[in-house]
């Protein structure tokens, strides 16, 4: 399990200096995702992709759990009605659960990725006064040592909390 660090740097020479201590302390260059505004370049850094950026993750899962229900019920409701004097088997529930859950995972997913990420709301601010954001992803056990790290190499860099919930393999 990884937890998901956010630390927020002034500038993009600040964040490429954290970026090469990181490398450092052995963190890979794919668990460090930086973001800025959309016309400040951030050069050889990892930019933060669609899946950190929107909410996609978020919206398929919320997607599927209604459109699994959607479906059981729509299943449900023909098993136990016969339209035009065809009565429905069991496949037909197992069906519409399937199609409710493909359906809804797939429509949520396409308005997840127009929309931005919940998580980033409260970096706006400081993404627009041209800050750099630093998501990193360390293990567990090293949390302690990564926020040491930044604290004695880097102390112009702001923490700004831990994610718990962030999955083993994003």
């Amino acid at each position: 399990m990884r937890r998901r660090l956010y630390v927020v740097l002034p500038d993009v020479t600040s964040a490429r200096q954290t970026a090469n201590d990181l490398l450092l302390a052995r963190i890979e260059d794919r668990h460090m995702h930086f973001l800025g505004r959309r016309d400040l370049p951030l050069e050889d850094l990892h930019e933060a992709n669609f899946l950190q950026k929107t909410d996609v993750r978020h919206a398929f899962f919320l997607g599927a759990g209604i459109g699994v229900v959607g479906g059981a019920a729509v299943g449900v409701i023909l098993k136990m009605t016969s339209l035009g004097g065809y009565d429905f088997s069991v496949g037909t529930l197992i069906l519409c659960t399937l199609g409710g859950l493909l359906l809804g995972a797939w429509a949520s997913t396409l308005i997840g990725v127009s929309t931005p990420s919940v998580a980033l709301k409260p970096f706006e601010g400081e993404l627009e006064a041209g800050k750099v954001l630093l998501m990193v992803d360390v293990p567990h056990s090293r949390v302690e040592e990564i926020q040491q790290l930044l604290e004695k190499r880097h102390p112009e860099a702001d923490r700004k909390g831990i994610d718990l919930t962030m999955p083993a393999f994003p």
